[in-house]
């Protein structure tokens, strides 16, 4: 776990979800696989191929950005895929269950962080493929509100999913704290705006969290 900064007046809790409140390389690879195999399908290519086009392009593009990193929505855009259908794609392609499964312990945390804080998630899934996820972990109670590909039309890092997080939950920026596990993408966008930020490596980080805040 890494602390960037933590809000000196601490309201709300904004969540990446795949990679964050799970640890499941697995899973985490398996959600970017489902969509360049698909990719590779509808197209009539190699599998492996495509995952070398995609592969080139994201590292050109950190190349080209002083090393930061570009979310795999962000990406298809750029062979051609329009977000709506990157939506698409993922409401059907993605069983959370087959590689994940509840977490009490991760229930009890945000149960205890629920009682002082708002909570709530961001992510590049839509909002129904997160919501599964949610509920296989068994905190979709404890994590009511989802803030989506679908909600914005925009994968982070995106301002506009940010501000509607803060406006949802009723807090002012820099009352705001963003719990990621990947910097350029959950965390350095968040920093920019004045949030607080907490980079960490799966759901053993998250258990920890109550003890920094």
């Amino acid at each position: 776990m890494t602390l960037y900064s933590i809000p000196r007046k601490l309201r709300t809790i904004i969540f990446d979800i795949d990679g964050t409140l799970y640890t499941s390389s697995a899973y985490v690879f398996e959600q970017v696989d489902a969509q360049v195999r698909h990719l590779a399908h509808i197209r009539g290519k190699d599998e492996d191929a495509v995952r070398k086009e995609i592969f080139d392009y994201r590292k050109r593009w950190a190349a080209e950005h002083g090393g930061k990193k570009i979310s795999l929505g962000n990406t298809l855009t750029a062979f051609g895929i329009p977000i709506e259908e990157s939506i698409r794609w993922r409401e059907t392609l993605l069983a959370p269950e087959k590689f994940l499964q509840r977490d009490p312990r991760l229930a009890a945390v945000l149960d205890g962080l629920a009682g002082k804080y708002r909570l709530i998630c961001v992510t590049n899934n839509p909002v129904a493929a997160a919501r599964k996820t949610l509920d296989v972990l068994g905190v979709s109670a404890q994590l009511p509100d989802i803030i989506g590909l679908d909600t914005c039309m925009k994968s982070k890092p995106a301002p506009e999913m940010l501000l509607l997080a803060a406006e949802r939950t009723g807090a002012a920026l820099d009352e705001c704290l963003s719990v990621g596990d990947r910097y350029d993408i959950d965390l350095a966008l968040p920093l920019e705006m004045g949030m607080g930020a907490v980079l960490v490596s799966g759901a053993e980080d998250v258990y920890s969290l109550p003890e920094i805040l």
